[in-house]
């Protein structure tokens, strides 16, 4: 769902919009990013975000199916670097344009790599899954 054009897209965040004043009794014409903040729901451009980097963080820690583990891989070096040590994932490009920009092999090491460092090398999915929420949410609302 990733890369999405923005007309699917904002149906999606329509229905969770309606979905949140349902939830809370908010009046159609208030605001909804502040009951979005308050129900610690993250929009749905985050949230696909967030389920791609914990699919990841799975893959990377053994936890994912093995079809999916195959498809990502560390970046590898010919000789030592200083970001060898960073844990990032080798990036491929897509052959083609409208699907293959979208493909799990090319978006998650994209947004794999665009973490923060502290995130990349924890070891506990709880941990992970914490600050993960915690980071996407501040670059949600703005915080």
């Amino acid at each position: 769902m990733y890369g999405l054009p923005q007309h699917l897209h904002s149906k999606l965040q329509s229905i969770q919009n309606a979905v949140a004043r349902i939830v809370t009794h908010t009046r159609k014409f208030d605001h909804i990013t502040p009951v979005l903040g308050e129900l610690h729901w993250l929009p749905i451009r985050y949230r696909i975000m967030y389920k791609i980097l914990l699919l990841v963080f799975k893959s990377l820690n053994g936890e994912a199916p093995e079809y999916i583990t195959n498809l990502l891989h560390y970046k590898t070096q010919s000789r030592m670097l200083r970001s060898s040590s960073q844990r990032l994932l080798a990036t491929t490009t897509a052959r083609s344009k409208t699907y293959g920009d979208r493909a799990f092999s090319v978006v998650a090491p994209k947004l794999w790599n665009t973490l923060p460092l502290e995130f990349r090398l924890s070891d506990s999915g709880d941990s992970f899954k914490k600050c993960l929420k915690t980071y996407l949410f501040k670059m949600a609302f703005n915080l």
